[in-house]
């Protein structure tokens, strides 16, 4: 698709201005050989500075300027005049329509047309590279109707500012090629995942075929050991799933392979309707190992990884509808897988035997490291009444567990939101005696917990204003004062004020004080004499001699009395 003219691209150009452009374009198409000789030698500068990337329209120009040049100067004569114009005419003719050409090889003559180039310029090249050398007459016709055309095409869509007019870019027979290429490509993957698909399903239908022989054959053997004449069988398998495991893994989680039908499961001996809780759900040990020889061979990390991640897909989807035999082996699949991984059921005191026989139903024996947080993902991404049992599963094997606590809440959430109304008549005798769970049980906890929280900072608060008071009684023991113990707001009262108190200062005084007057009080000598010692001035003293003579302070001390 072309692109319009507000979308032209910018190209950074081997000329030095416009002046340049338009003095080339004119000495080229003049008579004067000396300035055509001019403009040659401006495009050669030109080549020079564009290397290989120089437009093909002004290459050709100067190619068939150059055979004007040469023919007008009398050098050479009529044969090599023609092998010259011939080379500047194929060259022209086959490099303007090289871009034209797709995928698939098209007549010149069909691509010279769209591109408005007379048909007779194609038949003189065609005489040049596979018939007689034309005459020199034609030669010089070819180059002039050439140059007009070059001229008409490219240099006067350049003086018009259409360089973006890309009629040497990708045409419109590359788009239709491009996307033809692209329609076939899409054909042909589409085709060979239809036959990867019809491959696979043929694989599982064999094996399935081959099982119910060897059920028909050893109908009293329940192991269902494989015949040595399925191991090609698995083997194809296998070699199939290298190269399509997706595809391998979406066709077992089909309807008749991995979830059986009801047919199956009676041809099977299996009761349709004696299945396990849907709660924690369990693979019929019949089915299992029908299945087992063919999961044994398939087994690696990488298939395992892939298989769990599919089957929560389809647990996902399958959800949203009714089908309840389906969601149960999807989700029995995926807890088979999750317990072949942990290593925390283990039985201590059972027998080699009993330990080989329940090792003879898994589907792998070496712990692998699973993608637990994805898978954790996957799980609550699928909710289901089965969930709250694969959760558990998942938060019991995970290598680096999540806290106590965030199990519990998870496992909370999770049973509060598959909990429907009949899932009373389907719990195990276990989850029946644990509490239902609900969004109000939920907060409740939480305000009590927010409470014990608040309760506890609170008595410690208490515990501490105690202490505190406890230490401030002990330290004004024997005092006529003591601590308040009421909460007062003291920014209300002015200092030396307390609740209570009278404006009369009598309710200061103690009950028991005795009288002294000032000049009874004892006299420190050794100060008095340090105050007599020359050449250290007095507190009291100032420029104007003492602030109070012998007699004033005499006065003042007899009418003091201290308690």
């Amino acid at each position: 698709m072309k692109k319009s003219s507000s979308e032209k691209r910018r190209h950074v150009v081997a000329w030095i201005n416009k002046a340049e452009w338009d003095q080339v374009l004119d000495y080229l198409y003049s008579k004067d050989p000396a300035l055509q000789k001019f403009a040659l030698q401006r495009v050669s500068a030109w080549r020079g500075r564009y290397a290989h990337c120089t437009p093909v329209a002004v290459d050709c120009t100067a190619d068939l300027v150059r055979c004007q040049v040469l023919d007008r100067s009398g050098q050479l004569n009529g044969d090599d005049l023609v092998l010259l114009y011939g080379a500047a005419l194929v060259r022209f003719v086959n490099l303007i329509t090289e871009r034209q050409q797709g995928r698939k090889a098209r007549p010149l003559r069909r691509l010279a047309g769209k591109l408005n180039i007379p048909e007779w310029v194609v038949d003189l090249r065609h005489d040049f590279t596979h018939k007689k050398l034309p005459t020199l007459k034609w030669c010089r016709k070819g180059c002039k109707v050439v140059l007009e055309w070059l001229q008409q095409e490219y240099w006067s869509r350049q003086l018009g500012g259409g360089a973006g007019e890309d009629w040497e870019s990708q045409s419109d027979g590359e788009e239709e090629d491009a996307e033809l290429k692209r329609r076939e490509n899409d054909l042909l993957n589409r085709q060979k995942e239809m036959e990867a698909y019809k491959a696979a399903r043929d694989f599982l239908i064999s094996y399935e075929k081959e099982r119910y022989q060897s059920l028909d054959g050893l109908q009293e053997d329940k192991g269902l050991s494989p015949f040595a004449d399925m191991s090609w069988l698995l083997e194809e398998i296998k070699q199939f799933s290298l190269d399509s495991s997706d595809l391998l893994v979406d066709v077992l989680l089909e309807d008749g392979f991995l979830v059986p039908t009801a047919e199956q499961l009676e041809t099977l001996g299996c009761d349709p309707f004696e299945t396990s809780c849907p709660s924690e759900p369990r693979i019929p040990q019949l089915f299992l190992r029908f299945w087992l020889p063919l999961l044994k061979m398939l087994n690696s990390p990488s298939f395992i990884h892939l298989f769990l991640e599919k089957l929560f897909v389809e647990l996902k989807a399958v959800t949203t509808g009714q089908k309840d035999l389906r969601m149960f082996y999807i989700s029995a699949w995926a807890s088979e897988v999750i317990l072949c991984n942990s290593n925390k059921f283990e039985y201590r005191f059972e027998r080699k035997m009993q330990k080989k026989a329940r090792m003879k139903d898994r589907i792998f024996m070496n712990r692998i490291q699973l993608r637990w947080q994805q898978l954790l993902s996957a799980c609550l991404d699928a909710p289901c009444v089965s969930t709250p049992h694969l959760l558990q599963l998942i938060l019991n094997d995970m290598e680096h567990p999540l806290p106590q606590d965030t199990q519990q809440k998870l496992l909370q959430l999770c049973s509060i939101y598959t909990q429907s109304s009949n899932m009373e008549f389907t719990l195990s005798k276990e989850q029946k005696h644990q509490p239902i769970y609900t969004l109000e049980s939920l907060h409740e906890k939480q305000q009590l917990q927010l409470r014990r929280s608040s309760e506890r900072s609170e008595s410690s608060s208490d515990l501490k204003w105690v202490d505190v008071m406890a230490e401030k009684a002990k330290v004004l023991r024997g005092s006529p004062w003591q601590v308040c113990s009421d909460k007062v707001l003291w920014k209300n009262y002015p200092l030396g004020k307390v609740p209570g108190q009278s404006d009369d200062p009598s309710c200061l005084i103690v009950e028991t004080f005795s009288v002294m007057t000032v000049s009874e009080q004892p006299v420190d000598m050794e100060s008095s004499r340090r105050q007599n010692v020359p050449g250290i001035s007095g507190p009291a003293r100032t420029s104007e001699g003492l602030l109070w003579n012998q007699s004033d302070v005499n006065r003042l001390k007899s009418g003091l009395k201290l308690f």
